[in-house]
């Protein structure tokens, strides 16, 4: 089992930033998939980005590509995204998300492949 719980969420300005948290607890494992996820009101959940637990590349969205960062640290059991020029745009709950193998390709955007997810945390971006 693996719990995850986001944090970092809130109400930020368009081109200002924001870094997510997701406290990891349970079982990990150097094969595991991390991601972000979001979801817009009346919108169907998106990738926005991954990471494996070993390190390595990270995969983004277009939508977010050179403005949002995934990264992990091992140690503390966490992952976060760093989120810098915000737009309203990116207004929407995010969510964090573990499968427990090692995806690629289109596999990594899939949210059907993930086996657990976190709360989510709420972020709002006003113009």
């Amino acid at each position: 089992q693996v719990q995850l719980v986001e944090s970092g969420g809130g109400l930020v300005q368009a081109g200002g930033s924001l870094r997510l948290s997701c406290a990891v607890s349970g079982r990990t494992s150097s094969m595991y998939t991390m991601a972000w996820f979001r979801q817009a009101p009346g919108v169907e959940r998106e990738f926005v980005a991954a990471v494996r637990w070993s390190g390595g590349p990270t995969y983004y969205a277009d939508s977010v590509k050179d403005r949002f960062t995934i990264s992990r640290d091992n140690a503390k059991n966490t992952v976060y995204l760093q989120m810098n020029s915000l737009k309203p745009e990116d207004t929407a709950t995010y969510y964090c998300a573990v499968v427990r193998r090692v995806l690629g390709g289109q596999a990594l955007e899939s949210r059907n492949e993930y086996d657990y997810w976190g709360q989510g945390t709420q972020v709002t971006v006003s113009s």
